[in-house]
């Protein structure tokens, strides 16, 4: 049972979301189903990393899903460098549900640029490998 002066004193703007259990690690489709990603980390902004949180201060917002290759890291501990995540802005997730929906496409992102190179590089060089199979 929760008391009151655990609530917010204000009405709060916007869908609230733990971040846990409504968006790390799960899987981000984009605009035609397809999916591009999971979730490994997220970009808040109005988050003071120095001194005192103030209790009047707002709640943090997220500006950017991150992910890339984060399993070593899971592996062996630590964080992934900053440099190794690629971004997708928040503003192109449309909803959210047991997946994150874009309003991209995925191959407009960068997350698929290994890929898309496999495909290129390796497989579209293997005979058959250009074309869907029969």
């Amino acid at each position: 049972m929760t008391r009151n002066e655990d609530l917010p004193a204000a009405p709060i703007r916007g869908r609230l979301l733990d971040a846990r259990l409504h968006l790390l690690d799960r899987l981000v489709v984009d605009v035609d189903g397809l999916p591009v990603t999971v979730v490994d980390d997220l970009e808040l902004e109005g988050v003071e990393t120095e001194g005192e949180i103030a209790v009047d201060a707002p709640a943090p917002r997220v500006c950017a899903i991150l992910s890339g290759n984060a399993l070593p890291t899971r592996i062996f501990g630590g964080r992934p460098p900053r440099r190794r995540l690629d971004e997708i802005a928040w503003s192109d997730v449309v909803r959210i549900d047991v997946a994150l929906h874009l309003n991209v496409r995925g191959e407009s992102l960068d997350h698929l640029w290994v890929e898309r190179w496999l495909r290129d590089r390796i497989v579209g060089r293997i005979p058959g490998g250009r074309h869907a199979p029969e």
